[in-house]
């Protein structure tokens, strides 16, 4: 095969060698470990960042302003690919974000980081879309378990070295460094995605327009879905006019768009994505289980070390046989949907599991003994990484070949809302239970929490139960 594919209609693909997959796994992956470790790096060095720049006030908008642009651009990063080829809109994405990183660690003051932060989140957004998607182009959806493995790895070294990273960093050297580090490897990314996406046949863009409505109305919706969740029961209480004003807000531009996508031409979010029911139910799948995941990765530091007495240090420690595995579960699922063809029974499995994780720490009394709250805490980490890559392939195998970009963006977008929805009501539920005393008051309010989180999963399972399971693809067409 020539390093330069031919043009080739989008409904049609090459076969891919071994070599050739592992070829363009390679800076894909590089692209995923870019995006996720920037995401976890920062998170031990904002108090120092707020202390330098003297911005206690609007601390939250470091890590808001990079989520709201990611999450708005991944759609449309989608959508673009599915007109003009992947690597002709990951290649730019990586140079955005290289370039933003650089501005956020020249940032002298908190509005200056806020808006480079939000520029990166442009090119994060693309990273993390265009690798998926790029994966879904290579290896067919049966296949694709026998490369979970590495994907699942780097989201593990993301995960479990970012915040052992940053906060070394803060403490040694200087939070901007969190932010330089970005070069070397975005540089790194940029060659190896580019020679390696080559074997991909660029598309034809002939007949197809760019919903331009339909972006900006997106990307008004996410922002006022952010507020809402960050204003709520902070900022402002949940039922004040703000809030609710806002939640209005967002209603109306939820049916505009709705409205712009069946009258566009070529809309960003087709409505036969969504008059699928397989992607419909995996994109729920991903949505709950996002919620679920995000929401115990915040209420399991807080119950380790608020609870349980630990310090930070070793409540990191802790969370590390979680984060482990999550991996090992991501790493079945794909070996046994690759075995078997079959996504649903994977998904059960690990839901069950997972729900059950949530029912025991939920439940449990204080007294518990460690050992048995690590059983607990591991058994989530495994039903949930069974269910993660699992709904990715559960939608991608559904869509039709022309709407992977858009299908595997749609995917991305409402799995990032799931898990702000997630963290923001499990934070919610801190702030309830008046009329206890304040130790008292923190662990129901943690353990209620897991509850929550048990219950989103239990809809996840319901989604997972109505889904009627198509067989899997064993080529990338």
């Amino acid at each position: 095969m020539d390093a330069q594919a031919p043009i080739a209609p989008p409904d049609i693909l090459p076969v891919f060698s071994h070599a050739q997959i592992v070829r363009v796994l390679t800076g894909i992956l590089l692209c995923i470990l870019l995006s996720a470790i920037d995401q976890t790096v920062v998170v031990p060095a904002v108090p120092a960042i707020a202390a330098d720049l003297n911005g206690f006030g609007h601390l939250a908008w470091i890590v808001t302003a990079y989520l709201l642009t990611s999450t708005a651009s991944t759609p449309i990063y989608g959508k673009l690919s599915d007109i003009y080829g992947r690597r002709a809109l990951l290649l730019p994405a990586i140079v955005l974000f290289v370039i933003a990183s650089a501005l956020c660690a020249l940032s002298q003051n908190l509005m200056q980081l806020i808006l480079f932060r939000a520029l990166q989140g442009l090119g994060g957004g693309g990273l993390m879309a265009m690798a998926q998607a790029s994966i879904a182009d290579v290896v067919a959806p049966r296949e694709r378990g026998r490369y979970q493995g590495y994907m699942a790895g780097t989201w593990a070294v993301a995960a479990i070295s970012g915040p052992i990273l940053g906060g070394w960093i803060t403490d040694h050297l200087s939070w901007h460094f969190i932010f330089w580090i970005n070069l070397p490897v975005g540089a790194a990314a940029y060659v190896l995605s580019s020679r390696a996406l080559k074997l991909l046949p660029p598309r034809r863009a002939r007949g197809l327009r760019i919903d331009y409505l339909g972006a900006a109305l997106l990307t008004a919706l996410i922002t006022t879905c952010l507020l809402v969740m960050s204003w709520g029961g902070v900022a402002y209480a949940w039922l004040s006019w703000q809030v609710l004003g806002t939640t209005a807000l967002a209603v109306a531009l939820l049916a505009a768009l709705s409205v712009q996508e069946r009258m566009a031409p070529d809309p960003l979010l087709p409505p036969r994505l969504f008059g699928n029911r397989a992607v419909i139910c995996g994109i729920a799948i991903a949505f709950l289980t996002s919620g679920a995941t995000l929401g115990g990765t915040f209420l399991l530091p807080l119950f380790y070390q608020l609870v349980r007495g630990s310090d930070a240090s070793s409540s990191g420690a802790l969370l590390v046989p979680f984060l482990l595995l999550s991996t090992a579960g991501a790493y079945a699922a794909g070996q046994s949907t690759k075995r078997f063809g079959r996504t649903k029974p994977v998904v059960f499995i690990g839901l069950a599991i997972a729900c059950a994780g949530f029912l025991l720490l939920g439940l449990m009394p204080q007294s518990t003994a460690s050992s048995l709250v690590a059983l607990y805490t591991g058994g989530i980490g495994i039903g949930l990484g069974l269910c993660g890559p699992t709904s990715m392939i559960i939608v991608q195998n559904a869509a039709e070949r022309r709407d992977i970009g858009a299908a595997t963006g749609a995917l991305l977008f409402l799995r990032s809302m799931g898990g702000a929805f997630g963290s923001t009501m499990v934070g919610a539920l801190l702030m309830l239970r008046p009329g206890e005393s304040p130790d008292a008051r923190l662990a129901g309010s943690i353990q209620t929490g897991f509850l929550l989180c048990a219950g989103m999963i239990g809809l996840a399972f319901v989604a997972c139960a109505s889904m009627r399971e198509l067989p899997l693809r064993s080529n990338a067409k």
